[in-house]
């Protein structure tokens, strides 16, 4: 036993059983999860944005393979908050045999960016847990990988207890383009902003913002959980 399962045992979040941080059975008993709009939050083929609900800067689509419930719910909460990275490898696993039926594998040229933390609360942390996933599914999948496309210029409060139009304000300016990634912006480049959790959207969807700003023509968002 290393000191990581010293520190945190390798038994089931949700049903405590031996042998891993996210058994099958627990995720199993999860519903399933219906694909929205990420706009209007109403039924969508495949998480596709509505006609009607498509702006200029708005995300093209979302997909969310999980609801924040169960097992998914208390393996996030341990990956950004008990610094325990190796469920992070469990989460990949079940995320690449999921995604292998979604939309977003018809993509080409296709570059995968996690949503940045500041600089401060990732060296507290030790990683940024979007970062850490994203990058297995960008390599599984043959994505490029730009973890610093998007820069995040200042600290804000924990999303976590905000309500919706405080997230809004919370998050609002916060992101900016990493002047370096210009030249690979073109009409045809299709991106995907990776995140944990999709609670009201509000930053993957300024973030989405900062990059169709910036002359991207399509922008999807990836979670692995969905708030429901």
């Amino acid at each position: 036993m290393n000191l990581l399962d010293f520190v945190f045992p390798k038994v089931c979040l949700g049903c405590g059983r031996e042998g891993a941080y996210i058994c099958k059975n627990c995720l199993n008993r999860l519903p399933q999860l219906p694909s929205l709009c990420p706009i209007c939050e109403k039924p969508s083929i495949d998480g596709v944005t509505h006609t009607r609900c498509l702006s200029p800067l708005a995300l093209n689509g979302l997909i969310s393979l999980w609801p924040y419930q169960g097992v998914v719910r208390r393996a996030l909460i341990g990956l950004k908050y008990k610094f325990a990275s190796e469920i992070a490898k469990e989460i990949t696993v079940y995320l690449t045999a999921k995604l292998k039926h979604e939309p977003l594998l018809n993509f080409t040229d296709l570059i995968l960016i996690p949503i940045p933390v500041h600089p401060l609360r990732k060296n507290w942390r030790g990683f940024n847990q979007a970062e850490i996933v994203g990058q297995s599914l960008a390599k599984y999948f043959g994505w490029r990988f730009c973890p610093d496309f998007l820069l995040r210029k200042k600290m804000t409060l924990p999303q976590t207890g905000l309500e919706g139009k405080e997230r809004i304000e919370n998050i609002r300016g916060v992101f900016t383009l990493n002047s370096s990634y210009k030249p690979l912006i073109t009409n045809h480049q299709s991106l995907v902003l990776f995140d944990d959790i999709w609670t009201t959207g509000s930053t993957v969807k300024e973030a989405a913002k900062v990059l169709k700003r910036s002359g991207i023509s399509t922008v999807w968002g990836l979670t692995v959980a969905r708030a429901v």
